[in-house]
């Protein structure tokens, strides 16, 4: 099993410890950039497609790095909408 295929299984499992480094991983591995807005976006975070123009904006989690549900749920809704998980 690929690493793209455990990432995708462990997003879809809603695990409650999933990094921002696995997701960053994860949207990289299916065809997103990440872009942040300019140095004073903070924690703001935009993951974009261009051949799907399609974009996921999030805040990067913190003091802790484990991303929270409802941002999970957000990125499971949108990847499948987009046909990619």
């Amino acid at each position: 099993m690929s690493r793209k295929q455990k990432l995708i299984d462990r997003l879809k499992s809603k695990p409650r410890d999933m990094t921002f480094e696995e997701i960053e991983t994860l949207l990289f591995l299916l065809g997103y950039e990440r872009s942040n807005q300019g140095k004073t976006s903070g924690s703001r975070v935009r993951f974009f497609n261009a051949d799907l123009k399609s974009q996921i904006p999030i805040h990067k989690p913190h003091p802790s790095n484990i991303m929270k549900p409802p941002y999970l749920n957000y990125i499971i809704n949108t990847l499948e909408k987009e046909g990619l998980i």
